[in-house]
């Protein structure tokens, strides 16, 4: 503030300060220097970790963004530190903890040392405008316990049939009529319409639409560079975003009505279980809380999960020799089932190496980059101090991609997930700790379910042999992956 005071005065009253006497623009100076000669020393205790903060406002962002994530990383885990360095994103000086060990101290200090943040630009982008400043907590008024208890192993089994004729409807609606599809955007579209269906009960398709197409401004926007003016993507964003919570209070408040009339339908998808649900002190959440729930719901659903679908479906096409083994291992539970069978929870147990397939996949091209904390008070770590109001970020490429963690980490190798698997805290698409993504195990049904489908329904090939992956929210086929079609039967 003083800073800021005494550098407006010298910019606008310069010609006053040819004025004064040299007494005068001494003591008007002194208290300055005083000032500075006092805060110096405290801030030399201070050892930041090593790095570069970039340019004013950007950042490092543009580097980022150029290079991708992996390099960024990679680069600066050589040139700095392979702990922890120092860099800035959007406004914000930013921690980056490297290595299995960094993983484990953010994963592990959850509400000790830092805490859940999300940019503001973010905030305004999928929040109502009364939650943008509030803290997080708040903002995620549904406990994350309660999630975990809805979308573990246990509750997500009869979801399994839905899934399963969801994803034979859509193949045959989006994909079997057609010689050449492109699997990216397909991907979405079924991700985005099994979630309506199984977290609010919506199965009209052009219900479905009205909710996916204001969501995929949402995201096309969501990482852009937030200026709010018309015409750019991060104002298509906030659009997106006003329309989508729209919808959804519409839906809400509805469901609401209904329940408290009859509460016999409860169960019947996530959206009612959650309305009913109640907080410590016996209170429901009231329908903007619920919807700015269900908007974190759909934006896994909606890039995360059909990102990762994507590229599992990539590496099939690209390695024959890890096809055929899958293939195998997928007709072998089809020979046992009838045509109309529905797959069941014990089908998917057996499909334990299709699964480490997904895992190796989410390895190599993570859908989710990692995710950031903010430093609650002053904390040291790796002999450096990270100062309160820091924002922290840990990162899957500081260990997915690293030789010290996994042999010839660019080779496509399930068998590293046999056994005991990777070693703690290397292999981190969900994150870990209490913040762990609660759809961990939804993710790996939806993925098995949509593998087995288009496994025992088509051959295909890919159109563009090099297609190029740029890093949008998540990594993205430039060209959505166009492959074609031989349906199995014909």
């Amino acid at each position: 503030m003083v800073n800021s005071i005494f550098l407006s005065v010298l910019r606008t009253k310069m010609e006053d300060f040819l004025l004064y006497s040299p007494c005068t623009i001494l003591a008007l100076l002194v208290p300055l220097y005083l000032y500075l000669l006092t805060r110096k020393p405290k801030f030399n205790k201070i050892k930041l970790p090593p790095g570069n903060l970039g340019w004013p406002v950007l950042g490092e962002n543009v580097d980022f963004a150029s290079g991708g994530p992996r390099k960024f990383i990679e680069e600066r885990m050589s040139k700095y530190s392979s702990q922890v360095f120092k860099t800035s994103f959007m406004g914000e000086k930013v921690a980056v903890f490297c290595g299995p060990a960094g993983n484990k101290f953010l994963f592990s200090n959850e509400d000790k040392a830092v805490t859940s943040w999300l940019p503001r630009s973010m905030r305004k982008a999928l929040l109502f405008p009364s939650y943008v400043d509030a803290p997080l907590k708040e903002v995620g008024a549904l406990q994350h316990s309660f999630l975990h208890e809805i979308l573990k192993p246990e509750a997500l089994k009869k979801y399994i049939p839905v899934m399963d004729a969801m994803a034979r409807k859509h193949l045959d609606a989006e994909w079997s009529r057609f010689q050449e599809v492109k699997v990216y955007h397909l991907a979405k579209n079924y991700t985005f319409a099994l979630a309506c269906r199984l977290f609010l009960n919506i199965e009209d398709p052009e219900h479905v639409k009205r909710l996916s197409d204001p969501f995929a401004r949402v995201m096309n926007g969501l990482f852009s560079i937030p200026l709010d003016f018309p015409g750019t993507a991060y104002n298509g964003a906030i659009k997106g975003g006003n329309k989508v919570r729209e919808e959804l209070l519409k839906i809400v408040t509805n469901r609401k009505k209904e329940l408290l009339e009859d509460e016999s339908s409860a169960g019947r998808d996530l959206l009612s279980r959650m309305i009913l649900v109640k907080d410590e002190d016996g209170k429901l959440m009231n329908e903007m809380e619920i919807c700015n729930n269900i908007v974190g719901l759909l934006v896994a659903s909606f890039d995360t999960t059909s990102c990762a679908v994507t590229f599992v479906l990539k590496n099939l096409l690209e390695l024959p020799h890890i096809y055929e083994k899958v293939y195998q291992e997928i007709m072998e539970i089809a020979k046992s089932k009838g045509p109309d069978d529905i797959l069941s929870w014990e089908d998917i147990q057996k499909m334990t190496y299709s699964w480490n397939v997904g895992r190796e996949s989410l390895r190599l091209t993570p859908p989710a980059q990692g995710s950031f904390r903010e430093a609650k008070t002053d904390f040291d770590y790796a002999g450096f101090t990270i100062p309160k109001g820091w924002k922290t970020f840990w990162s899957v490429y500081s260990t997915h991609r690293n030789p010290k963690h996994f042999a010839n980490p660019d080779v496509f190798d399930p068998s590293r997930f046999e056994g005991s698997g990777p070693a703690p805290f290397t292999f981190i698409p969900f994150g870990g700790g209490p913040k762990m993504c609660p759809g961990k195990e939804y993710a790996r049904l939806e993925i098995l379910v949509f593998m087995y489908n288009v496994v025992t329904r088509f051959k295909m090939h890919k159109l563009i042999p090099d297609e190029k992956i740029v890093n949008l929210a998540s990594p993205t086929p430039v060209n959505g992956l166009p492959v074609l079609l031989q349906r199995r039967n014909a």
